[in-house]
């Protein structure tokens, strides 16, 4: 019953900005995690950064000072404020939620069908 839609993708100069979002959008759910992760073609998939369920948030080291991750829990959105762009963050970036649905101790894992970023010199 979840839907997961990603945006915010795009063609950049390198040294500017890009906001990527993650909504899920359902009947009585909550995000109790997030993350987003990013993959480079014939490369393996690896995380940039995620929020715990209590709102820690962690970097990798590629995007740490850069990028910011955050959570709205009204809207059921997470997003990546990515500044500072380096032609090397070109990739597809995909959100990764950890959901519970009310009534339930249960966990789901859901994945953002990709967006496209890519940055030019």
């Amino acid at each position: 019953q979840v839907q997961l839609v990603e945006s915010g993708g795009g063609l950049v100069q390198a040294g500017g900005s890009l906001r990527l979002s993650c909504t899920a959008s359902g009947s009585d759910l909550k995000i109790n995690a997030a993350g987003w992760y990013r993959q480079d073609p014939g490369k393996k998939r690896e995380l940039v950064a995620g929020i715990s369920s209590t709102g820690i948030a962690t970097y990798a080291d590629s995007g740490k000072g850069r990028f910011i991750i955050s959570r709205d829990g009204a809207k059921n959105t997470v997003y990546l404020q990515m500044n500072s762009l380096k032609p090397e963050d070109s990739a597809v970036y995909l959100c990764n939620v950890h959901v519970i649905l009310l009534g339930s101790t249960t966990v789901w894992d859901y994945w953002g069908q990709g967006t496209q970023v890519t940055v030019s010199s």
